[in-house]
């Protein structure tokens, strides 16, 4: 599905997200109803969320990574935990990206599964038992703030500086998955990514969790696409921002092409960009996610841009890691 304009903030649409007001009412209600069947469970190490309040990309994922390879250079040994939003799996299953593809377990977590061992799991806590079982000193879970079945130490709430929290209405009459002020009552600390171009700050007001700023950057690989002629596509969330890091980098983007968040591309679709590119003397770019969802046989004709998240103050973060750490190995003296 592609994010619908109205949910984008201020672009218009009151009458459509006013109609489906009484749709995101119930959405709102039976995703309450459900949550309060579910006990909370701890499961004896560390559980760090990254989730955030609306439907769709915020940097979930290279801030789970960048967790995950802090806490790596201080010699801890931290799982991924993950839905495998797209993938045909419900685990628990460790992820293998050389005998899985994204059919089976979805994009984000073969991306996970090159930095720390990720575990693809619909039931949370079978899945962090698993990854306990196999070694994890720590969970890091992308996504599932709204997911009640395991009892985070550190619940983070990522939000895009460019779209804040769209249009603050409750899915399907905006992007959120649940209110705003409901959601930030259960953040420790809100990592904003990116320039604040939709007034989050001012949004978030006295909000007393801290606030934690970081920037999503093209990876060295990726500035070697400098000054080329490419045909940008995409399949996320918001393709406008995987475009407007390629103007960063300084591309010559002769063509962009937006697809549905978490396409399954064709060989013949693949073909027709290639192709096309070749025609037009560029070549075929994606993100990491999509590059992940091509047929095997076409990965080799097109290049994927890796970005990073790079935090603005890197202390901050590992102060906040490193009191949920010592917290965990204090309650177990």
């Amino acid at each position: 599905m592609r994010t619908p304009e109205f949910w984008n903030p201020g672009g218009g649409g009151a009458l459509q997200a006013s109609l489906l007001a009484p749709l995101a009412w119930g959405y709102d209600v039976a995703g309450q109803i459900s949550r309060s069947f579910v006990a909370s469970r701890r499961v004896g190490v560390p559980v760090i969320c990254v989730g955030n309040l609306v439907a769709g990309g915020a940097g979930k994922t290279p801030t789970a990574l960048a967790l995950a390879k802090m806490m790596q250079e201080w010699g801890a040994a931290p799982h991924f935990l993950t839905r495998g939003y797209g993938g045909s799996a419900r685990g628990p299953l460790r992820v293998d990206p050389k005998r899985h593809d994204a059919r089976r377990v979805g994009d984000e977590p073969l991306l996970l599964a090159r930095r720390a061992p990720t575990w693809l799991a619909r039931n949370r806590p079978a899945g962090a038992r698993a990854a306990i079982d196999d070694g994890a000193e720590a969970i890091i879970m992308d996504d599932g703030l709204q997911n009640p079945s395991l009892v985070k130490d550190l619940s983070l709430v990522v939000v895009d500086g460019g779209f804040g929290f769209g249009n603050e209405r409750l899915i399907p009459a905006g992007p959120m998955r649940e209110p705003v002020a409901r959601g930030l009552a259960r953040a420790d600390a809100i990592i904003l990514v990116g320039p604040d171009e939709a007034g989050v700050c001012q949004r978030l007001g006295t909000n007393a969790s801290p606030l934690l700023r970081a920037e999503l950057t093209p990876a060295l690989r990726a500035l070697k696409l400098r000054e080329r002629a490419v045909v940008a596509f995409a399949g996320i969330a918001r393709p406008t921002k995987f475009f407007a890091t390629l103007e960063t980098i300084g591309c010559k983007i002769v063509r962009r092409i937006a697809f549905a968040d978490h396409h399954r591309y064709t060989p013949d679709e693949v073909m027709t960009l290639v192709e096309y590119a070749g025609e037009q003397g560029a070549i075929a770019v994606t993100t990491e996610k999509d590059w992940v969802r091509l047929p095997e046989e076409a990965k080799p004709m097109v290049q994927s841009v890796a970005v990073t998240l790079e935090w603005q103050d890197p202390e901050a973060v590992q102060k906040l890691l490193k009191s949920v750490l010592a917290g965990a190995a204090g309650s177990d003296g």
